[in-house]
């Protein structure tokens, strides 16, 4: 269609090249310009009116509007992360070799499954938001649950939970363009309690009641501690130079992350070790506790 037009406005003789732009797509965008610049305006005249309620409706509109630009790249980022990791995965096991135990892989993956519902659950359902801008930061219970299951299935499942479940609560709520973030860092608390448990104190073999609850809280302690630090400063160059953010509100998001990130980790830590210390000893008379290697 295009090059028929060009054709037909082609001078003969001359060598002329001529771009036909489609009408529709140039009224589509017009449109959009338009839409965007009425929106400017209600906002503007809210804020001259001190109207709060207009200036929450077209707060809660540019908000969905960004999602809905967002979530693709969102979607996108967290399958490229799950893909890589699973990648590193196939190539350790390639390596390394992979030990054989169909029983404790079985309830392995059980654990797994419910402590990757658990983690969803304490972050989906059990939040307090705090907004700043279009964006947003919380107190939830996720991080307990990543942190437990690091403790119970090892570094490697007990990430890839944590990182599973609480990613889809990202992606099932407000918190979507926050996905990508959150997979890879719940994979590494979970990796690094896992380290600090089970690599180099080896918390699934016989021990002293001491012992043990040290351990605990040392490798939960660990996972947070890198949590403290990570998230806010992965998000701010995340929020900033990955989705555009203005510095300004991302300055105020990693104040606000900050403190939640740290009541967060003073939950996690507290919680998961008296879970875990409660479960080991019912979970070995169930026969039930996972040998991790």
């Amino acid at each position: 269609m295009a090059e028929e037009k060009n054709n037909d406005l082609m001078p003969e003789g001359q060598d002329t090249v001529m771009v036909y732009f489609n009408p529709e797509l140039i009224q589509s965008m017009a449109d959009l310009s338009a839409e965007k610049r009425q929106n400017l305006r209600e906002l503007q005249s809210a804020a001259e009116d001190g109207d709060l309620d207009a200036l929450n409706a077209q707060a809660s509109l540019l908000s969905s509007q960004k999602l809905s630009l967002e979530r693709p790249y969102s979607y996108g980022l967290t399958l490229v992360f799950f893909a890589i990791l699973l990648t590193a995965k196939g190539i350790y096991n390639a390596v390394i070799g992979i030990a054989k135990d169909e029983k404790s892989d079985i309830k392995r993956l059980a654990q797994a499954g419910l402590l990757t519902a658990l983690c969803y659950i304490g972050f989906a359902f059990f939040k307090i938001d705090i907004p700043a801008g279009t964006e947003k930061a919380s107190f939830h219970f996720g991080n307990v649950f990543c942190v437990l299951a690091a403790l119970l299935l090892g570094g490697y499942w007990g990430g890839l939970a944590g990182a599973v479940g609480m990613t889809i609560g990202d992606l099932t709520t407000s918190y979507v363009t926050s996905a990508p973030k959150t997979f890879l860092l719940k994979l590494c608390i979970g990796l690094i309690v896992g380290l600090v448990a089970h690599k180099i104190f080896k918390l699934c073999r016989s021990h002293s009641a001491k012992y043990v609850t040290g351990v605990t809280i040392l490798a939960s302690v660990c996972g947070m501690a890198f949590n403290i630090v990570a998230d806010p400063l992965v998000g701010y160059f995340y929020k900033t130079y990955l989705f555009g953010v203005p510095q300004d509100i991302t300055a105020i998001l990693v104040k606000i992350s900050a403190l939640t990130t740290s009541v967060n980790a003073v939950v996690a830590v507290i919680a998961a070790s008296v879970i875990y210390l409660a479960l080991r000893p019912a979970l070995q008379k169930a026969g039930l506790f996972v040998e991790v290697s």
